[in-house]
């Protein structure tokens, strides 16, 4: 699906550009010619084509993404790894520190939510949009955490902490990290 949206951006980018800096001036010198060449005609449909593209695979991975969070978690079980913001695991001792792990994700909300939001900084109250955002995005970013640790066999997290930044706009960057450790049984 990725590789379809990066062909759908490219062109967009491809079609936008050759209406610009070659359709436009082309529409300038020749104005009264109401013939438009084929190569403005398929630059036009790249460009609109291309939005489309874009659009359709972000509406199916959302939609994907949601189905996938309302299946229930099916390795939650035994092979749970704890997370700790401790250095220390109260009554288990460590015996084998795996490293770092982290977890990463940059998450943005839809334009509609984005002015929903906009409005509420008007009339006051909690943003909630952003408050749902902040909490799909520490989510991704701690599962992401989890199964990296799970995938060295560690025990447990310690250490996890966030960190946070604005990337563009409302779009922000999440990241949770922390110290794999193996526990004594």
């Amino acid at each position: 699906m990725k590789i379809i949206r990066q062909i759908g951006s490219l062109a967009f980018v491809l079609g936008l550009f050759v209406v610009v800096f070659a359709g436009i001036p082309w529409h300038v010198l020749v104005e009264d010619d109401p013939v438009v060449p084929c190569w403005l005609r398929t630059a036009v449909f790249c460009l609109l084509g291309g939005i489309f593209v874009v659009l359709v695979t972000l509406a199916i991975e959302q939609k994907l993404r949601k189905l996938s969070q309302e299946l229930p978690a099916a390795a939650e079980a035994e092979g749970e790894v704890l997370l700790l913001n401790s250095p220390e695991v109260p009554g288990r001792e460590i015996t084998e520190s795996l490293g770092l792990v982290q977890g990463h994700t940059v998450f943005a909300i839809w334009l509609g939510k984005d002015l929903s939001a906009l409005v509420r900084l008007v009339v006051g109250g909690e943003l909630t949009e952003y408050t749902e955002m902040m909490g799909t995005a520490r989510t991704d970013a701690l599962n992401r955490m989890i199964a990296q640790a799970a995938a060295l066999g560690a025990d447990a997290i310690i250490n996890v902490r966030y960190m946070t930044t604005s990337v563009v706009g409302t779009a922000a960057e999440l990241l949770a990290y922390g110290t794999a450790v193996k526990l004594r049984a």
